[in-house]
């Protein structure tokens, strides 16, 4: 086999790395580009009625997103309460039980299968689960589905992390003669904290910016979100839709830029959070 010149190496080497930087760039003007478009559109929409009060149909005055923001939080909260306890258990399940074993390999290769799976087919299956059903599209119905979205993320993440966790603590809370769920909820716990909450605040900004989902399941509304379990509810991303693409008028594309920009803005302080949290645990 015949090597090749420093000379040719030296270069190749060179070639990649002015492409990795330059690809590098372009990846963050582009960022730059959409947060500076979302910034600059949203800002417009800005005003007191836009963060106190409810959607209103065209040429009604004083319109907001109030409901539609109330909405998203119940929404989301929803979600966390169905989906983070859920994906907790299995990801102590497959990091103190089940490492090696057949029933964990098969939870986890589905987890990964679950990953990957479209968020429009969540909606759907969560439509004909509830909404079908029920006759009614609702934001609990919302919530499952964002739910089912968040559960792998955070199955995941807390395996890794209660993982990286040292065999020593185990070994020595057993020692002493700890129970073996006492040890995991005390002590493993507690060392793997700022991992576990970097999981979840990472699957909440993976669901945050979700529309197909809520299409399928809470659809939109004017109205305040007082029936959440019932009846339909106002969201920031069909907000955005309904706004941005079947209305023509400009003040309605005025409050869509606007919702845009509170959700880049609540993403992207989630994905700071998550960076510095994940951090400090790594350390």
């Amino acid at each position: 086999m015949q090597r090749r010149g420093i000379a040719g190496r030296k270069g190749i080497n060179y070639f990649v790395t002015a492409l990795s930087i330059g690809a590098s760039i372009l990846g963050v003007v582009f960022l730059a580009w959409i947060l500076y478009t979302v910034i600059y559109q949203g800002f417009r929409s800005l005003n007191f009625a836009f963060f106190f009060e409810p959607t209103k149909p065209y040429g009604i005055p004083d319109g907001g997103i109030a409901n539609a923001i109330l909405g998203t939080v119940m929404i989301t909260a929803g979600a966390s309460i169905i989906g983070v306890p859920l994906g907790l258990l299995g990801g102590v399940y497959l990091s103190e039980f089940g490492r090696s074993s057949k029933i964990g390999n098969a939870i986890r290769f589905s987890a990964n299968v679950m990953m990957g799976i479209p968020s429009i087919i969540v909606g759907l299956f969560v439509y004909t689960l509830l909404v079908y059903t029920t006759k009614s599209f609702s934001g609990f119905a919302a919530s499952v589905a964002l739910a089912i979205i968040m559960f792998p993320v955070v199955l995941r993440t807390t395996e890794d992390m209660l993982c990286m966790v040292p065999n020593a603590l185990r070994e020595s809370a057993l020692a002493i003669g700890i129970p073996r769920w006492r040890a995991t909820i005390c002590i493993i716990f507690r060392a793997a904290k700022t991992g576990l909450i970097t999981g979840v605040l990472l699957s909440v900004a993976r669901v945050s910016g979700e529309t197909a989902p809520l299409l399928f399941t809470a659809l939109t509304s004017d109205a305040w979100p007082i029936h959440f379990f019932t009846q339909p509810t106002a969201n920031l991303t069909v907000t955005i839709t309904e706004y941005a693409t079947n209305s023509p008028f400009e003040v309605m594309h005025v409050r869509a830029w606007g919702a845009a920009l509170l959700i880049t803005g609540a993403v992207l302080i989630l994905n700071i959070i998550c960076r510095t949290l994940f951090r400090e645990a790594k350390r």
